[in-house]
Parts: structure tokens; C-alpha cells; sequence
């Protein structure tokens, strides 16, 4: 096994980082250097950007779950801040402890190996529990159970069919809307079994996936913090600053590839009078790095990992 694999294989049950090497490649660390992971997750990628670091280098680390802070008090050492809070509020914490400009970020997009693999947090399809899905359970918004049971049919559709990208969404929307009538659906037997006329045969993990995709993002407004946080990179990095994204579905990807190529996430790249555009990243990354097959191996949610890498004009 090669030193790479290693790295992989040596990770904690919590969390198994992907792409770990690749990450920190495109980060560029300096032993001194200011950096930020806006995803702490189970600690991988930050404690091994903490291992190359030294006085006065410093990591920042961002995450919103009450579980990934008690994973992170694994790491406590001066060089080390951990930040109870959404990545959406990146720029005003960071700007609240002044340590800005930092000198590269990481955001690695996926749901923690943890987070599925505890039923009663409601991410995985694999174990029945409560149908919560909040990356903070703590932070009083909405859980699944609470759009599955209260949002208006049209508003079904809408999230099934834009966040989970579900063909028969407005079927599926229908359905659930008929089977929440008799019973409110709380858990995540109760909704595969409401939902099992739509489910295609032989399809079904595929399918109850992208059911469950669409409920977790719409339940942790992911898509809008993403854009904000995205956007907020440019403020908190140095020129020549790297920003390193890690994502695992085409929405996430579409934002992160559109943002980095045209500093906005819809439409072309805006123009001066002399039709110059004044981006504010270069991709280094003409295509996104995507996972070895012997991580892949060792890890199957490597598999739709895409990462990208950019330098802070």
C-alpha cells in the first residue's frame, strides 16, 4: 500500500477524509501561514493541515454540529481555533477575531461519514430514525420531517425536482401529500414506505438518495449558504491566496465551477467599458480532480468527488 492509501486507511472511524492529499496540495501550506476549513466534519483534512503547521501559522476551523465541536477538542493546541458556527457567516467571524486576510481555504461539501452513519441523526437511508437532517439540531430550523409534513404540494415538487433532480417529482409530491393526510410521516421507515409507490423497482437506493438529497438541502438552506459563502472567499483571502472546493453533486459543482470561472454563478463574466473582465480567481484546475480508483476502493464516497482549485487574484 503506498503512503497515500495510508493516509486514508489511518483515519479515524469518525470521518474518513477524501482526496486528503490532493487537498492539501492545492492549498499550498506554508508552516506559518493563516488558513481556514469552513467544513471541520470529523477533523481529517484539519488535523493534517495542523500537522504542517507551526508559530505562527494558525487553522480556523468552521462547523455548525454540536458533534463535530466535541471531535474537535481532539485537536486543541494554540495553533488552533475552532468556530461553532455556519460557513455562511465566514467573513464576519473571521473579521470578529482579526485574522484576516488568511492565506488558503478549504470547503469540502460532503456530509460527514458520522453524520450518515448515526440513524438517529435521519441522513442515511440505510437505518430507520427520525427524519431530522440538520446539520444543527440545535439551531431550531426546520427538519425534514417538518417540510414533508407541512410544506404545500407545489413546494414538494419544487425541492424534489430542483435539489434532488427526481424525474417523477410532481407524482412524488402528490404522494406524500396523500400518505401525510392519514398519518404524520416522522421517520425514515414512514416515508419510504408512503413513498414506495413512486419508487422506481430495482432503482430504489438511487432514488430514495436523491429523495433524501433534496430534504437535506432544502432543510440546511445549503445551496444559498454555499453561494454566500463562495462569494465572501474573496474577501477573506490574500492575493495568491488558494481556495480549495470539494464537491459531491452537480448543483454544488455547477455554483463552485461558475463562481471560479466567472466570479458569478449565473450567466457570463461581467465586462469593463473596454470589455476586460476583472475576475477574482484563476482556476487552476482546467478539470476537476476526481478520486483514485484505489481510494475510490477504500472509500466509496469518493466516488462523485470533484475538487477544485483557485488562486486569489
Amino acid at each position: 500500500m503506498s503512503n497515500d492509501l495510508n493516509e486514508y486507511a489511518n483515519d479515524t472511524a469518525y470521518h474518513r477524509p477524501v482526496m486528503l492529499r490532493e487537498c492539501l496540495e492545492g492549498l499550498d501550506l506554508q508552516p506559518g501561514g493563516r488558513y481556514v476549513d469552513v467544513t471541520f466534519g470529523g477533523g481529517g483534512h484539519s488535523a493534517r493541515i495542523l500537522e504542517r503547521l507551526q508559530h505562527p501559522g494558525h487553522l480556523f476551523s468552521f462547523d455548525q454540529d454540536a458533534d463535530a465541536e466535541a471531535e474537535a477538542a481532539r485537536l486543541a493546541r494554540p495553533e488552533f481555533t475552532f468556530i461553532r458556527s455556519n460557513f455562511r457567516h465566514l467573513h464576519a467571524e473571521l473579521n470578529q477575531r482579526g485574522v484576516l486576510p488568511v492565506d488558503g481555504l478549504l470547503a469540502d461539501l460532503g456530509v460527514s461519514s458520522h453524520q450518515f452513519d448515526t440513524p438517529e441523526r435521519g441522513f442515511s437511508t440505510r437505518f430507520d430514525g427520525p427524519l431530522d437532517m440538520r446539520m444543527d439540531p440545535d439551531g431550531g430550523d426546520a427538519s425534514a420531517a417538518d417540510l414533508i409534513n407541512e410544506y404545500p404540494e407545489a413546494e414538494l415538487h419544487r425541492i424534489f425536482g430542483m435539489y434532488g433532480e427526481v424525474t417523477n417529482a410532481r407524482t412524488l409530491a402528490a404522494t406524500v401529500v396523500s400518505a401525510r393526510r392519514g398519518q404524520a410521516i416522522t421517520t425514515i421507515a414512514g416515508l419510504k414506505k408512503a413513498i414506495a409507490p413512486c419508487t422506481p423497482r430495482g432503482k430504489e437506493n438511487k432514488y430514495l438518495a436523491q429523495v433524501f438529497q433534496a430534504l437535506r438541502i432544502e432543510a440546511n438552506d445549503e445551496m444559498a449558504a454555499l453561494r454566500e459563502m463562495l462569494e465572501q472567499t474573496a474577501r477573506v483571502l490574500r492575493p495568491g491566496g488558494r481556495l480549495v472546493v470539494m464537491s459531491y453533486h452537480s448543483l454544488e459543482d455547477r455554483l463552485v465551477k461558475n463562481f471560479l470561472a466567472k466570479g458569478k454563478f449565473y450567466g457570463e463574466a461581467e465586462k469593463d467599458l473596454f470589455g476586460r473582465t476583472d475576475l477574482p480567481f484563476e482556476v487552476i484546475t482546467r478539470k476537476p480532480v476526481e478520486a483514485t480508483p484505489e481510494e475510490i476502493a477504500l472509500n466509496s464516497r469518493a466516488r462523485s468527488a470533484k475538487l477544485r482549485i483557485a488562486i486569489k487574484n
